[in-house]
């Protein structure tokens, strides 16, 4: 069965190349381009694990995540910031609003990947 991913980003040049990154790997991506329709769509579906833009329209990133936080339903899926901010304290204020891990653009999409996976480890084999 394949973990599913929810992109939450702005912009769609963005969200093509995170996409792009995950073509091939057994992960199913359903993605977001606001904080609301984020909303809406984890009212619908349960992802693993979420990418989370910072810079969104309607609702910012950081106020969707701490929504995402309190909620009992859903404060369990891991939050991973993929944001433009870099700057001293971004990252700090990401974790403060409940991302569970941060990356700045431009990213290093194997070092993306390689925290998706540590985040998302694979489910044990049913024994035989």
């Amino acid at each position: 069965m394949s973990r599913r991913i929810l992109v939450v980003e702005g912009q769609e040049d963005n969200r093509q190349i995170i996409h792009d990154m995950l073509t091939g790997t057994d992960y199913e991506i359903t993605e977001a381009e606001d904080g609301e329709q984020a909303l809406k769509t984890l009212a619908k579906q349960r992802p693993d694990l979420i990418l989370m833009g910072i810079q969104l329209p309607i609702i910012d990133g950081y106020e969707v995540t701490r929504r995402i936080k309190a909620n009992p339903n859903l404060n369990h899926i891991p939050i991973i910031a993929v944001t433009s901010y870099a700057l001293s304290g971004d990252e700090a204020k990401a974790r403060a609003a409940g991302c569970d891990a941060y990356i700045a653009k431009p990213y290093d999409t194997k070092r993306l990947l390689a925290m998706i996976r540590e985040l998302l480890p694979d489910e044990l084999a049913p024994p035989s």
